[in-house]
C-alpha cells in the first residue's frame, strides 16, 4: 500500500511539474549584426504542441512590423526554427531567418512601409513570442507561452563614423576598427534621395572604409533630383582615395537603382573607381541628364501614360521608362565599354520597377561586343527590385518616400530573401577581390 500510494503521489507530482514547466525561447546571438544569421529555439513545450512564433519590431518612426510562422513541437517538446519547416503563417518550409526577413507592417499600420533604418546607430529591436496554437497574419494570437528579445545591429563597437563636409560633398564615412589601411567603397541608393547609412556601416563591419554618399535631398544639396554632374562623385572618390585609412590605387562603388546607374558611370569615366556593384540599375542614364566636363548624357524619360494602377492603388512602372534599345535613345546609354574597371550586375528577374535584367544584358552585350570580360552577372529568379543585404525585411511593394504612393517592386518574398542572402556574400567577395 505504501509503495502504491507513494507511486501515485509521485506520479501526481510529476504531472504537476509537467503542467508547471515553463516554455522558453532563445535567440542566439541575442545581440548580433543584421546581416548575420541568428538561431531561434523553443524548449519546454508538450510534445506535439502546435505553436505560432511571432516577431515584432518598430521602425524609427514608431510604426509596428510583425511576422509569424507555425510550428509543431517535436517529441522532446522543442522547436528549432533553423532545422524545422514552418507549417503556415507568413512563409512555409524551412527558413531559419524567415521570422526576420518576413517582417512587414502590422495590420493597423499603413501598408507598404519599408523596415529599413536610414541611420547606422538605429539597431532593430525584435521581440519574439511563442503563442499557443496556430494563428495567421492579422489574427488574434493565442496565449503567450514564452518570449525573448533580440537586437539586430548595423555597426560594431570600434567602428568610427565621420560626418563628411568636404567642399560640396556630403555624407557619412564609416571606418573599421584598427589602423588599416582599408579598401574604400562609395555607397549610394536610389531616387528617394537623402542619407542612407545602414549598408555602408555593414560594409565597414566587413573591413571596408565605406562612404554613404547622398546626392540630393540632404542638408545643402539640391532638395529635388535635377541634372547630375559627375564632378561631385569624382570629388567624393578623390577624397576617399586620399584618406590615410584607405589603401590601394582605386576604390569601389555600390549602388541600387539610380545609385547603380551612377556607380556604372563612375567606373566608366573615373579612373579612381575600379569596381562597381550595380544592383537593379539601368544601362542608360534615366530621368535627369548626366554632365561631365563637355560631355552630356541625356536621361531616358518616364512616360506616365504607361503606368498602370491596380484596384488597390499600387503603381506599376514596368513599362513606363523609354526603351533604351531604341536607336533614338542611343545617346542616353552609358558607354561601359570605356571602363577599365570591373562590373558586378545584380538583378532580380521579376523586378517590376523597371527591366533591370534586360538592362544588365544590354550593358553586358556592349562589353562583349568590344571584347571585354570585365563583368559578372548575378540574376535571381523570383527576386524583385530592391535587393538589400542578407536577412533584410523584404518589401515587394514599397511606399515611395517622394511621391507618397505604393510602387510595385515585384518578386516573391522567399525567393527575394534568398537572393539577398546569396548576393550579399558575392558582393563582399567581389569588392575584396578587386580592391585588394
Amino acid at each position: 500500500m505504501w509503495r502504491s500510494a507513494g507511486f501515485c503521489a509521485g506520479a501526481s507530482l510529476a504531472r504537476l511539474a509537467v503542467r508547471r514547466a515553463a516554455a522558453t525561447v532563445t535567440v542566439t546571438p541575442a545581440e548580433g549584426l543584421a546581416d548575420r544569421p541568428a538561431e531561434i529555439q523553443v524548449r519546454g513545450l508538450p510534445p506535439g504542441q502546435e505553436v505560432t512564433l511571432r516577431t515584432l519590431a518598430t521602425d524609427e518612426q514608431g510604426s509596428l512590423f510583425d511576422a509569424c510562422a507555425h510550428y509543431r513541437a517535436d517529441a522532446g517538446g522543442a522547436v528549432d526554427v533553423g532545422a524545422e519547416a514552418s507549417l503556415g503563417g507568413d512563409f512555409v518550409g524551412r527558413e531559419p531567418m524567415g521570422l526576420f526577413w518576413s517582417l512587414s507592417p502590422a495590420a493597423m499600420e499603413q501598408p507598404h512601409r519599408r523596415l529599413e533604418p536610414r541611420s547606422a546607430e538605429a539597431a532593430l529591436e525584435v521581440e519574439v513570442f511563442v503563442h499557443r496554437g496556430f494563428s495567421g497574419p492579422g489574427e488574434i494570437p493565442g496565449q503567450v507561452l514564452a518570449k525573448a528579445r533580440a537586437e539586430r545591429r548595423f555597426t560594431l563597437p570600434g567602428i568610427r563614423k565621420v560626418r563628411l563636409k568636404e567642399g560640396p560633398v556630403r555624407g557619412s564615412l564609416f571606418l573599421p576598427a584598427g589602423n588599416g589601411p582599408f579598401p574604400g567603397v562609395i555607397d549610394m541608393f536610389g531616387d528617394e534621395g537623402g542619407l542612407i547609412e545602414f549598408r555602408s556601416s555593414l560594409l565597414a563591419t566587413h573591413g571596408f572604409a565605406a562612404l554613404a554618399l547622398p546626392y540630393f535631398n540632404f542638408e545643402d544639396l539640391p532638395q529635388v533630383m535635377g541634372d547630375f554632374h559627375l564632378e561631385y562623385f569624382e570629388q567624393a572618390a578623390r577624397f576617399l582615395l586620399r584618406h590615410p585609412k584607405v589603401k590601394g590605387s582605386g576604390i569601389g562603388a555600390v549602388g541600387t537603382g539610380k545609385g547603380a546607374e551612377l556607380a556604372s558611370s563612375m567606373v566608366t569615366f573615373l579612373p579612381e573607381v575600379v569596381a562597381a556593384v550595380c544592383i537593379s540599375g539601368c544601362s542608360s542614364i534615366t530621368a535627369s541628364a548626366l554632365h561631365y566636363g563637355e560631355m552630356t548624357l541625356p536621361g531616358l524619360r518616364f512616360n506616365m501614360s504607361r503606368v498602370s494602377i491596380s484596384e488597390n492603388g499600387v503603381f506599376d512602372l514596368y513599362e513606363a521608362l523609354e526603351d533604351p534599345m531604341d536607336p533614338a535613345n542611343s545617346h542616353c546609354r552609358i558607354p561601359v565599354e570605356k571602363a577599365d574597371g570591373h562590373f558586378l550586375f545584380v538583378v532580380g528577374e521579376d523586378d517590376r520597377y523597371w527591366k533591370s535584367s534586360l538592362y544588365a544584358d544590354i550593358a553586358i552585350g556592349c562589353l562583349r561586343k568590344h571584347g571585354k570580360d570585365n563583368f559578372r552577372l548575378l540574376h535571381y529568379s523570383g527576386a524583385g527590385h530592391r535587393i538589400n543585404p542578407s536577412f533584410s525585411p523584404v518589401c515587394l511593394i514599397a511606399l515611395d518616400r517622394i511621391l507618397g504612393v505604393p510602387i510595385l517592386g515585384g518578386g516573391e518574398s522567399k525567393a527575394h530573401a534568398h537572393a539577398q542572402e546569396h548576393s550579399w556574400g558575392k558582393i563582399l567577395e567581389f569588392l575584396h577581390f578587386h580592391l585588394r
